[in-house]
């Protein structure tokens, strides 16, 4: 898609918003129709309405839709339980080489890392390393596409949308959870 097409899509149909609480804060889960289109990380409720409306700005906002809690439970459980699998359907809004991307980062066992340059490999594309940068970067799916998992050369964090802090929570969780057999700790 180019960003004309988003644009195009961004305007057609309500985006449904829920919210909801987790261990690394407020969460918020935007669906169009039955599909989730973002989840999002903030510490606070209103700040990820504001970011809802920003990303969203052509779209009819529903807010407080209670169809809205089996997603947002299924999310937090994601957030919560290192390894657990959300399986929902996701509207997921890239170019060609980004969703290639997202899917790869899909396959990243939960308790591992890679780093850019290992994830641009997997990909057939090991020139595309900054490529592979941006579209991590621009994931609007917290979690559920884990670029969390990906890391710098140097072994060093990096950015993550919604906070360095989270992402090292996320990773700490995560080798917790390998170390302890695949059991919530």
């Amino acid at each position: 898609m180019n960003a004309s097409q988003v644009r195009s899509r961004d305007s057609q149909g309500d985006i449904r918003l829920g919210m909801g609480q987790s261990t690394l804060g407020a969460v918020l889960v935007a669906m169009r129709g039955d599909r989730i289109a973002a989840v999002m990380l903030d510490d606070d409720a209103d700040s990820l309405r504001r970011a809802a409306h920003e990303r969203f700005p052509a779209a009819p906002i529903v807010e407080g839709d209670s169809t809205m809690d089996g997603a947002i439970a299924t999310v937090t459980a994601c957030i919560d339980a290192p390894g657990t699998q959300a399986d929902l359907p996701l509207e997921l809004n890239g170019t060609a080489f980004q969703q290639q991307v997202w899917q790869a980062l899909r396959a990243i066992p939960c308790g591992t890392t890679l780093t850019y340059a290992e994830l641009a490999a997997r990909i057939g594309r090991p020139g595309a390393v900054r490529a592979v940068a941006g579209a991590c970067a621009a994931n609007e799916m917290a979690v559920i596409i884990p670029c969390h998992r990906v890391i710098r050369s140097d072994g060093s964090l990096s950015g993550y949308r919604w906070g360095p802090a989270r992402k090292a929570q996320l990773l700490a969780r995560e080798r917790a959870w390998v170390a302890h057999g695949g059991t919530p700790v």
